[in-house]
């Protein structure tokens, strides 16, 4: 029998990535270039050192799908080059989730590793944002339209924002 249903386990991880989507690109939209480069704290970590961080745990996730544990610092670049970075990023690992390959990792594995951390660096970046001057205007992000697969820049408008 031929079955065309898709491990549950699955499709969590790939909502939980287009959520990871839906946030961060909010979080990176309307940020001014300069922003890539505000401190605060000693040693401070810049928004483009967080945002290079995101991508860097996305590559992470990806060599842990695989059975590999590669790590790679990289070097920020403008906010626009690593903003697209990410999303890139974030297609190439829900595309290797979806895919039906066989994966090394666990789902959870990879949840509540790169996947949680990423996350929670978004939230970093909207607090930086919020002390930057140029805050995001908060939103309901339960009636937010996030659909499994969708990573992309392009997101739907906010449902509910206040």
């Amino acid at each position: 029998m031929i079955t065309n249903a898709i491990d549950p386990e699955r499709a969590l991880l790939r909502h939980t990535i287009a959520t990871l989507a839906y946030r961060g690109g909010k979080a990176l939209r309307g940020a001014p270039e300069s922003f890539s480069s505000f401190k605060i704290g000693d040693p401070p970590k810049t928004p483009g050192q967080i945002l290079a961080h995101i991508s860097d745990l996305l590559d992470w996730a990806l060599t842990l799908c695989d059975g590999q544990q590669v790590w790679k610092d990289s070097t920020p670049q403008s906010w626009a080059a690593d903003s697209a970075r990410f999303h890139e990023t974030l297609g190439r690992l829900d595309a290797r989730i979806a895919s039906g390959a066989p994966l090394s990792e666990s789902a959870a594995g990879l949840f509540q590793g790169p996947i949680a951390d990423a996350l929670t660096h978004v939230g970093q970046i909207n607090m930086l944002r919020r002390l930057a001057g140029v805050p995001i205007k908060g939103e309901n992000y339960h009636r937010a339209e996030i659909v499994g697969g969708k990573v992309s820049a392009e997101q739907t408008a906010p449902r509910k924002e206040f």
